[in-house]
């Protein structure tokens, strides 16, 4: 995947040697790890993957009409979780990535796909995500400016879930 950003030890960097390949439909490749609709997921798994037994080889795209309580079977065999983001106005994949993080505990690596801009990732990044596949036509160097985001977040997230009014010393 070409323009990715990933978060290691909370500091953003270019990946170059992604390698994951994402496939929405189709047919599927038998090399490589690739990150795949639930549906296709689900077909393509061993039957240890799927009674919790081994590690997957393979990640799971979601949808934004996919429900994260869904995946909670097979959370801990997910070495990734890809959230499609069809259009940048559509957020649902904000809350799919907040419920993965803080209500199931998920803590793989969670990557938003698709129509993914600079303007977008600070927030991403508070709902819990830690890779980012920039669109392909925009500049990954100019989207690592967007993770700086706002020196101060209001409200919780993921990485911080006390409100500031909870953070300031009294």
């Amino acid at each position: 995947m070409n323009n990715l950003i990933s978060l290691r030890d909370g500091a953003p960097r270019i990946v170059t040697d992604d390698p994951w390949m994402l496939l929405r439909d189709g047919e599927i490749p038998e090399q490589g790890p690739l990150i795949l609709p639930l549906s296709s997921w689900l077909e393509r798994q061993p039957p240890a993957v799927l009674k919790d037994a081994v590690l997957s080889r393979d990640g799971l795209l979601l949808s934004p009409d996919d429900e994260p309580l869904e995946l909670q079977p097979w959370l801990a065999v997910l070495p990734l979780i890809a959230i499609d983001f069809p259009s940048f106005r559509d957020g649902r994949g904000y809350s799919q990535a907040y419920l993965l993080r803080t209500r199931l505990g998920w803590r793989g690596e969670l990557r938003a796909v698709g129509d993914v801009l600079r303007d977008q990732l600070a927030h991403m990044r508070q709902c819990g995500f830690d890779s980012f596949a920039v669109r392909e036509d925009k500049s990954v160097h100019d989207a690592l400016k967007g993770l700086a985001g706002m020196s101060v977040q209001y409200g919780r997230s993921v990485i911080e879930p006390r409100p500031l009014f909870r953070r300031r010393p009294l």
